[in-house]
């Protein structure tokens, strides 16, 4: 199974339990009874000290402790043994501090054990089912360290800015496997959105929806990539759900990207990136399924296709360029061989400042054609996974939303959503934002450490940020007009999880301020599950906002509706 590829587990009769029990995590019959008996527990020994949210008494607060690292809690003075213990509490390690909690951490603070083996494990079952309590934003940005954080410091509003300043060295953490388990929504779970908005289902029982477009009479069209074809939505303004559902295109090849030319009112073709070409087909407004066959615009992308499969396909505002993001066939290009001065001197003269060669030649970059598929040329390099593309409406800037590297560490190497400037490197596989060096390919072009542009938002790493989109409609409040919202998948290289939500990017005059805070928050159950993972963001023709996530086929509307 290839990496962050989730397993999914079917959660039919655990759910039954949840809505009996009230609870948000799925468990089975026996550990449901062993987690009532450990609320006892946690009553009679614990609750003195300890809340079950996030609040602080003698204790930290124990929501969301079970995947949570040791002395991660807010607001509470840790001792300098539990700072100091590198400690995660996944259940067996919280078995082993509460039988001898100075054995595990000499100096902690923490005074009285749980010696018997039976109320211990029915106290961490019942801790497992607490839920990760919902932060509060504030006005205070979240910097350097704290900037970083997993899935339990998220919330509608918390908002962060880092920076290359604070990147740690790579392999401070181990590298780790941690791919979610996607489970059907549990019973009582909901998704958090900022105070004036709210969220609804939109749209269910898709095969894998990704990325999303709208055309300009309000259509919304959906990339069913893994079902290999393209559908259509059609709903009326503030409408809780499709009025209609159709297939626009089938027998595709993983398609992805999709845009509509020329840009205005009537475009005449519905262009889509599949992982080998880019196709168009003929359209007229309110075409529910496609007029006539594909035309192969641009036959084929790259002479590979293994690896990062996604490509996305926009317009400039004038029309005359079509931009065309390829990611790379590898994680960091492993493999690909040392090459002369001389080689690297004719290699750049037709491919670009740090183009990759081997298996990765036109890949990890972004490429521009003419509508018509001609005049090819390397727009901009060194970008691992540019996953989404768009285009500032006031600036005409392309932007674009990119999954770094994996193997450094949990917090290596951050995600990026950044303008995209002509004949720009941006690093990759060599270097990472900015002269950061990977070791794993040291010493093989010094040249370039003083010739990559760093990117503008950088993100928690390993979020894996997929689509981008700019806010240009007139529902929402009048700050998020030209900012932007992405949407997150989720990490799978990280100890403790984070993504599975969307964000906003912060935009003042069409310039990133480097701040992004988050937008829509839930869908993680616990450190082992999901029910959603967010991939499309697309802004509807009434002004709301459309997320499709993949892991249960469905698509979300966020609309703003402040009380009177």
């Amino acid at each position: 199974m290839p990496p962050g590829m989730p397993t999914r587990t079917s959660t039919r009769a655990p759910l039954l339990l949840l809505a009996l029990l009230g609870t948000a995590s799925a468990c089975s019959l026996s550990r449901c009874d062993d987690a009532r008996k450990g609320e006892v527990v946690f009553r009679e020994r614990c609750g003195l000290c300890h809340s079950t949210g996030d609040e602080v008494a003698q204790g930290p607060g124990l929501g969301g402790v079970v995947g949570r690292r040791a002395a991660a809690g807010h607001g509470f003075g840790y001792s300098p043994a539990l700072r100091s213990s590198g400690l995660t509490w996944d259940r067996a390690t919280l078995d082993r501090f509460l039988t001898e909690p100075n054995r595990l951490v000499p100096g902690t603070t923490m005074p009285i054990p749980v010696p018997d083996a039976v109320e211990r494990a029915d106290l961490i079952a019942y801790l497992a089912r607490l839920p990760v309590p919902v932060p509060v934003a504030s006005a205070e940005v979240r910097t350097g360290g704290a900037a970083l954080g997993d899935f339990r410091g998220d919330g509608p509003g918390v908002r962060r800015h880092f920076t290359v300043a604070n990147l740690p060295v790579p392999f401070a953490t181990p590298s780790t496997r941690n791919g979610p388990s996607i489970v059907e929504a549990p019973a009582g779970a909901h998704l958090h959105v900022p105070a004036g908005f709210r969220v609804e289902r939109f749209a269910s029982d898709l095969h894998g929806p990704r990325l999303l477009r709208v055309a300009p009479n309000g259509d919304v069209f959906v990339a069913e990539s893994d079902a290999g074809r393209i559908r259509v939505l059609r709903a009326q303004d503030g409408a809780a759900a499709p009025a209609r559902n159709e297939v626009f295109a089938q027998d595709l090849d993983h398609p992805f990207g999709i845009a509509f030319y020329p840009p205005g009112p009537a475009p005449r073709f519905v262009y889509v990136a599949g992982t080998r070409a880019v196709l168009r087909f003929p359209y007229q407004s309110g075409d529910l399924v496609a007029r006539g066959p594909a035309e192969a615009v641009v036959p084929e992308l790259a002479k590979t296709a293994g690896g990062h499969w996604t490509r996305d396909v926009v317009f400039s505002a004038d029309g005359t360029r079509m931009f065309v993001s390829v990611g790379s066939a590898s994680n960091v290009a492993e493999g690909m061989r040392v090459r002369s001065e001389a080689e690297i001197v004719d290699w750049e003269r037709t491919h670009g400042l740090g183009a990759s060669w081997g298996d990765e030649e036109r890949r990890a970059d972004v490429r521009v054609f003419d509508p018509e598929g001609g005049g090819e040329r390397t727009y901009a390099t060194g970008i691992r996974n540019c996953v989404g593309l768009a285009v500032h409406a006031a600036t005409g800037d392309l932007w674009c939303s990119t999954n770094e590297r994996d193997g450094l560490g949990d917090d290596l190497v951050p995600d990026y959503i950044t303008r995209v400037r002509e004949g720009a490197f941006y690093g990759w596989p060599w270097y990472y934002l900015g002269a950061h060096e990977d070791p794993r390919h040291a010493g093989e072009r010094r040249d370039l450490a003083d010739k990559i542009t760093v990117p503008d938002v950088l993100l928690q790493p390993h979020s894996a940020s997929l689509q981008l989109t700019f806010y240009e409609g007139a529902m929402f409040p009048a700050a998020f007009r030209g900012n932007a919202f992405a949407a997150f998948h989720g990490s799978w290289n990280r100890g403790v999880r984070t993504g599975y939500k969307v964000a906003r990017i912060l935009v003042e005059n069409g310039v990133p301020t480097g701040e992004y805070e988050d937008f829509l928050t839930g869908f993680v159950v616990d450190e082992g599950h999901v029910w959603g993972r967010p991939v499309g963001v697309a802004v509807a023709h009434d002004g709301a906002l459309l997320v499709s996530e993949d892991g249960n086929g469905t698509i979300w509307r966020v609309a703003y509706a402040p009380a009177p």
